[in-house]
């Protein structure tokens, strides 16, 4: 059976994520910083899906975290961090616990798992599209989802022959955080005329993980906004 782990899997993305996986029949394991939210979240999905809690902001803590997980297939890595955060107001607090969540913690979880990947084992790190479109209050935004980019680039190096892959999100209409939103932004921008779906977000995860041919690519989900 196929082992799935979607690490921010209890939020409303990373859920969808995981129902995906786990109603094609995969072995999956979900992470919350918070315990029994992951168990409730994994309960919910069902088909054994399992929950424990992992904290990005302490890599330190990764490792044993992770102690009990065993072979790995697919890692999914969705966690955000989008504090707003201006130069003229810049916080070095929430930027240094931005940045170490983001790339320190993503880095560090793929560190960890390297060891257990299954043969054909691929990773796929979430970034998103304000590292093409800044908006007011991204500096740090902006720059750990660039910093992906870099990320997955140097770790399909040293993690050969497996592959790693990043995807960068534009707005998701039907998130929690859109869905109720009259006239979210880009949504007429975009040539196809509305803002992308979690499914469909759930679909590119699922291509990048099979498609044996791509690695270290950086795909935008965001409905073809980038050319407008």
């Amino acid at each position: 059976m196929t082992s799935t782990l979607i690490v921010g899997g209890s939020g409303g993305l990373g859920g969808v994520i995981a129902q995906h996986f786990a109603d094609r029949g995969d072995d999956v394991i979900i992470t919350s910083r918070d315990k029994a939210r992951a168990e409730s979240v994994a309960a919910r999905i069902g088909a054994g899906t399992q929950g424990l809690a992992l904290d990005l902001a302490r890599p330190e803590t990764i490792s044993a975290s992770l102690a009990g997980v065993a072979g790995v297939d697919n890692v999914v890595i969705t966690a955000v961090g989008q504090a707003a955060n201006t130069l003229a107001q810049f916080d070095i607090t929430d930027a240094v616990a931005a940045v170490t969540m983001k790339l320190v913690g993503y880095a560090e979880t793929v560190h960890v798992l390297r060891d257990r990947f299954n043969p054909g084992a691929s990773v796929v790190l979430f970034g998103g599209l304000a590292k093409e479109r800044p908006y007011p209050g991204s500096t740090v935004v902006t720059t750990f989802n660039a910093g992906i980019s870099g990320l997955v680039k140097t770790l399909a190096v040293e993690m050969a022959p497996h592959r790693v892959n990043a995807l960068h999100p534009g707005l998701i209409g039907d998130s929690p955080k859109w869905r109720d939103v009259p006239n979210p932004p880009h949504s007429a921008q975009t040539p196809i005329g509305r803002l992308v779906t979690m499914a469909e977000i759930a679909d590119a995860t699922d291509f990048l993980l099979r498609n044996t041919g791509i690695n270290a690519h950086d795909l935008h989900m965001d409905g073809g906004l980038l050319v407008t």
